[in-house]
């Protein structure tokens, strides 16, 4: 994609640690810097900076994670001088709090804005939608799924020609299953201390929060082993991000069931595609519907099999039946047996299945595909701003 010369762009997100909107801000920074432009990402940093900077992308550290009015003022002014510094040609919200500093900023330097609807965020009262409508008070909104582009015109007064669909992609060279040796994957079991005794293992790969399902696996698995079933190992990969009470309330669920051998909480997983060529089977259970579901989509690019509640972007993602299943939402019984058939299905049908879903997974999903897409979407901002 050719972008304008000198282009500039600046990307405003709380931090850079985990997550979806965290990761293609780094793709997206990528792309831009390969097509020959500036990349700048206004933060409040995280273990994702170093990526960034590895990929020629800028940091400018500032608060703008807060929700204090005083300190999103400032942060107003802080981004104001560095678009006229820097000369910024678009600015680029991901978050909704960082959204109103970046919103008045770009306003004030006449500088395009355009903001990505990362999640199909709840509005129960007016205020609360005049929150959440700071993502569409710009030049052009992004959503990332179908699933959210129908959330924002039901809930804002967008203009359908003012909203475009870009779904998230995956870096099809960093998940490549060819690329994984198998001393990456020894390391990960060890690191894990999971032993190689044939049990099928299934991974749960995100952060540890509650939305996430974990509590409804833990009993889900309880009625396996109640079952008699002994040939499964569950394990959750995810930091808890400082939700130190859930992760307890994890921890006394798995002991409160005598699931300790059978499912672990390992923590953060710096190796994501050894993770999931670790692993058998990949679950995504959560209780309240994703945007999209990168986890949904990362494993199916690896190979693996898929099951996922069924709602959100993850309907779009997963065909059921034939690249993965949809299980009910937090119905931890159909969740056992959703995870007792995909284990009987045997090591044959699910590498069958995860063929498809990777084969469809790698045409649609891709990392380039979504940049690709961003950047028209900037040049088509800036041609309609002449």
């Amino acid at each position: 994609m050719s972008l304008p010369p000198d282009f500039t762009l600046l990307q405003v997100v709380p931090e850079l640690e985990t997550g979806g909107a965290e990761q293609s801000t780094i793709d997206v920074a990528h792309a831009v810097v390969r097509a020959g432009g500036t990349a700048l990402v206004a933060t409040r940093g995280g273990r994702m900076t170093a990526r960034l900077e590895a990929d020629g992308g800028r940091l400018a550290q500032m608060p703008v994670h807060t929700k204090n009015p005083l300190t999103m003022l400032g942060n107003a002014a802080r981004l104001v001088a560095l678009i006229r510094q820097e000369n910024v040609s678009i600015v680029h919200a991901r978050s909704r709090a960082p959204a109103f500093s970046a919103l008045w900023a770009a306003h004030v330097t006449r500088t395009p804005f355009v903001a990505t609807y990362h999640g199909v965020y709840k509005s129960q009262s007016g205020l609360k939608r005049w929150y959440n409508g700071v993502m569409t008070r710009g030049d052009l909104v992004i959503a990332n799924s179908d699933y959210t582009r129908d959330h924002v015109l039901a809930e804002h007064q967008v203009a359908p020609e003012k909203l475009v669909t870009i779904p998230r992609g995956v870096d099809l060279e960093r998940f490549d299953p060819a690329r994984v040796g198998p001393d990456r994957i020894a390391a990960l079991r060890q690191a894990w201390a999971l032993p190689d005794d044939g049990r099928t293992l299934i991974l749960l790969a995100g952060r540890l929060t509650r939305i996430k399902g974990h509590l409804s696996i833990v009993e889900a698995a309880r009625r396996l082993a109640a079952q008699g079933r002994n040939d499964f190992r569950i394990v959750f990969a995810g930091d808890d991000q400082g939700r130190t009470g859930y992760a307890a309330e994890v921890l006394t669920a798995i002991g409160a069931a005598s699931l300790q051998d059978t499912v672990r909480v390992v923590g953060h997983c710096d190796d994501m595609p050894a993770a999931y060529l670790l692993a058998d089977l990949a679950i995504l259970p959560t209780t309240v519907p994703e945007s999209f579901g990168r986890a949904a989509v990362e494993p199916q690019v690896m190979g693996r099999t898929v099951i996922a509640s069924a709602h959100g972007g993850v309907t779009e993602t997963i065909l059921d039946g034939k690249t993965g299943w949809l299980a009910p939402v937090d119905n931890p019984e159909a969740w056992a047996a959703a995870i007792g058939r995909a284990i009987d299905v045997g090591p044959v049908g699910r590498r069958e299945m995860g063929e498809r879903g990777r084969s469809r997974a790698r045409q649609l999903y891709s990392a380039e595909a979504m940049c690709a897409a961003t950047l028209a979407t900037y040049v088509r901002v800036l041609e309609a701003r002449a």
